[in-house]
């Protein structure tokens, strides 16, 4: 687990730093808004792509090449950024990211799997939730701050971060060719001759996971946008991803007490509920309510960091051990997915009405998902 952590945190630091960087790059290179936007869409993009091959690569290739090629992927084109802002080169260096994102995403989660117990997997499910959010909330605020002030070049070698990672993707590489070695699984034929309605029970958490990532990708992506207010937006943006790491981390603990379900319907209720406050907050235009904003988005933050734990300790409990990988990759492209797709909702929705109308939209389409909140897991 600590080589897990490692790889995680500085895997998870050189993508947060270039989220917001990247496409601010490309504007200083003349492009307008549609392209800087298409950088974080390209990046998606071949991340869920990526993700989608990961559990055929791991079977294929083994664990060091994997592992050490998603590091290598992900962060070895932040150091080609200082030579070029134009907006094809950076599209392409986007592509390359997301595929190694993808492979770093897959891999992480299936090796919880492997290395911990069901009985404790709640509590590993946390600390690997850390090792992601913590990052992203001190890096994904502050990187646009660091490249205004400092230089987008010190910026960029930030990214080059995963690098860093190859030394304890090897040592875990090691621990996880051995386990599989060790316990004589047969990925390779057990997995693949698996029905595919063997996978059905997958649906449910990965579906759960999409309606709060709707809100959260969301809330990340028009933030800015929504409020005229830069203090309170800036706040509200801590607030969402400080109470989402602290969140996926400690509802660990609690998942391999009492089960998941308890907790389940609270966090969709608080996803919709957050948002409503949020839509409420910026109804009237030019005029931010600082109290609901922040209010509502420390619940969608909540919620944002809770349902990523439990759901995860779902898709790994509703398939048997040898297809932990596809459970993983399930629940990433459910991650991303929900995240491209909130982004999409809003910004589609508010083009005809308002941001407050677009956020109860997504607000609606989270509460949608309240009744897989209510029954009982099966598979």
């Amino acid at each position: 687990m600590p080589a897990l952590l490692l790889l995680t945190a500085t895997g998870f630091s050189g993508f947060a730093v270039l989220l917001p960087t990247a496409p601010l790059w490309v504007v200083r290179g003349g492009a307008g808004t549609a392209g800087a936007g298409s950088v974080n869409a390209v990046l998606m993009l071949c991340t869920v792509c990526a993700q989608t091959l990961v559990p055929a690569a791991i079977r294929r290739l083994g664990w060091r090449t994997t592992l050490v090629g998603g590091a290598v992927l992900l962060g070895a084109p932040a150091l080609a950024h200082p030579l070029s802002a134009d907006l094809g080169a950076v599209l392409a260096l986007a592509a390359v990211r997301g595929l190694g994102f993808g492979v770093l995403t897959v891999c992480g989660a299936t090796a919880v799997a492997e290395l911990v117990g069901p009985e404790r997997r709640g509590k590993a499910v946390g600390a690997y939730g850390l090792a992601i959010a913590g990052p992203q909330f001190v890096l994904v605020s502050t990187a646009p701050w660091a490249a205004e002030r400092i230089g987008f070049t010190a910026v960029f070698a930030l990214g080059a971060l995963p690098l860093l990672g190859v030394a304890p993707a090897l040592r875990l590489a090691r621990r996880l060719d051995g386990h599989t070695a060790g316990t004589g699984n047969r990925p390779v034929r057990d997995t693949a001759a698996r029905p595919r309605s063997a996978y059905l029970p997958l649906l449910r958490p990965m579906l759960l996971l999409l309606g709060v990532t709707t809100a959260g990708g969301a809330l990340i992506t028009f933030a800015p946008q929504m409020s005229d207010d830069s203090a309170v937006t800036l706040a509200g943006l801590l607030l969402l991803t400080g109470t989402a790491a602290v969140a996926r981390w400690r509802f660990g603990a609690p998942a391999d007490r009492y089960g998941t379900r308890p907790f389940l319907w609270p966090l969709v209720t608080a996803t919709a509920v957050g948002l409503a406050l949020t839509a409420w907050a910026v109804a009237s235009p030019g005029t931010t309510r600082a109290v609901p904003l922040l209010a509502g988005m420390a619940l969608v933050g909540i919620s944002y960091g809770g349902l990523q734990n439990l759901t995860l300790v779902d898709a790994f409990a509703a398939v048997d051990h040898r297809s932990s990988g596809v459970a993983s990759a399930v629940w990433n492209i459910g991650f991303d997915g929900g995240t491209g797709l909130g982004a999409l909702l809003v910004g589609f929705v508010a083009t005809g009405t308002s941001f407050s109308v677009a956020l109860l939209a997504a607000a609606a389409l989270s509460l949608a998902t309240l009744p897989l909140a209510l029954i009982r897991r099966t598979g």
